[in-house]
């Protein structure tokens, strides 16, 4: 792994914002909402706070969309990483290696977070390590879809997102786990946590049923599938940045649509990435990039993403953060003080909003250095 990397290459700035607009939810801005909500104590927010939770099972919610989000995004960047590789000479093998690494990589860092829920990493026997990670569904979605980025043409890119998900919902429709109905979607019943009970390592995240699962990784990859079309549909010279916006606006709507059709047969589902799941997220995902690059790249307002931009360069590095430091500990190091000073319930609130300070202050200071994590 490139650990620091100082580079001055031009960037797709809405894509840095969009990306810090995506973690920061993850890093506290799901807090700060739920905070919000316990203070005010109206409708509103209270709503708002719904939405930073997962649904149980079938459903919808905006915190549904920021894995989704971001491995669209990651697809999006491809055509500008991969594709410049392969423009400046680079050949399909090398850069092969170098997919297949990264990929290894964050399924390793993925393994090692997955398994420290109380803050240390313990040796133990092999069998109760959780194998499956955020982390490592992004590896294993990143190397195949990139591989089939660098293999095939656009049109059959298009093919290959359809075949993925299409297939996906047929090979549910048609099976169950054992002694349940045909097309059980159930989480006991349906047949890609089935497979994941039996052929998957160690332990499952909800013990019959792991949501990082090895199945539902195949309609993962029309995920990052889709991010890297859109990256080369960005990439086209002879479309203006308003007609790209538009382009992105129409077909995140129209994906919002047959989503809901789909929605009637196959639930919109995060747990098991059902193929409704993915063009609803990916609609959701084209509507927000079309609006983050029509205000930053095509209008050039670029000041007010500045705080999501520093955020989104070092994204990775601010996500496994906790393993090496002690977030709670250092912002009441910092802030003790203020928090001595504030009550309830106003004191949750003054917390999550100096935690989220802190992680900024850190972002912010190798931002200005230029140091950014790379895999």
């Amino acid at each position: 792994m490139k650990n620091i990397i100082e580079t001055n290459k031009p960037r797709l700035e809405s894509l840095d914002a969009l990306r810090g607009f995506d973690m920061f939810w993850i890093i506290g801005g799901d807090a700060i909402i739920k905070s919000i909500a316990l203070v005010t104590g109206t409708g509103f927010w209270a709503a708002a706070a719904a939405q930073m939770d997962h649904p149980d099972w079938n459903g919808f919610h905006f915190f549904d969309l920021i894995f989704p989000l971001f491995l669209f995004i990651a697809g999006v960047a491809t055509p500008y990483s991969i594709g410049k590789e392969l423009e400046k000479g680079k050949t399909k093998s090398e850069l092969l290696r170098r997919i297949i690494k990264r990929s290894l990589i964050l399924i390793f860092i993925g393994f090692i977070t997955a398994n420290r829920p109380d803050g240390h990493f313990m040796l133990k026997p092999l069998s109760e390590y959780r194998y499956a990670s955020v982390l490592g569904r992004i590896g294993l979605a990143y190397m195949l879809a990139n591989i089939i980025y660098l293999y095939t043409k656009e049109k059959a890119q298009m093919i290959w997102f359809w075949a993925l998900i299409i297939g996906y919902w047929l090979l549910l429709k048609f099976t169950s786990a054992p002694g349940h109905p045909i097309g059980d979607l159930s989480m006991e019943g349906n047949f890609a946590s089935y497979l994941d009970r039996s052929v998957m390592p160690g332990q499952l995240y909800l013990k019959i049923h792991d949501p990082e699962g090895l199945v539902s990784t195949i309609p993962s990859i029309s995920t990052g599938l889709l991010g890297i079309i859109t990256g080369m549909y960005l990439k086209k010279p002879q479309l203006s940045g308003n007609i790209k916006s538009l382009g992105m606006l129409i077909c995140g709507v129209t994906f919002l649509l047959l989503a809901q059709l789909w929605n009637i047969d196959f639930p919109i589902n995060k747990n098991l990435w059902s193929s409704s799941f993915v063009l609803y997220a990916g609609g959701f995902s084209l509507i927000l990039l079309s609006v983050f690059y029509y205000i930053i790249d095509v209008l050039g307002f670029k000041q007010w993403a500045f705080f999501f931009k520093v955020i989104g360069i070092n994204s990775i590095l601010i996500y496994i953060s906790g393993i090496f430091i002690n977030w709670e500990y250092t912002t009441k190091a910092f802030f003790n003080w203020l928090l001595q000073l504030s009550h309830e319930p106003h004191t949750a609130l003054v917390y999550a909003v100096c935690m989220m300070a802190v992680k900024f202050l850190l972002l912010y200071v190798l931002y200005r250095k230029k140091v950014f994590l790379r895999v």
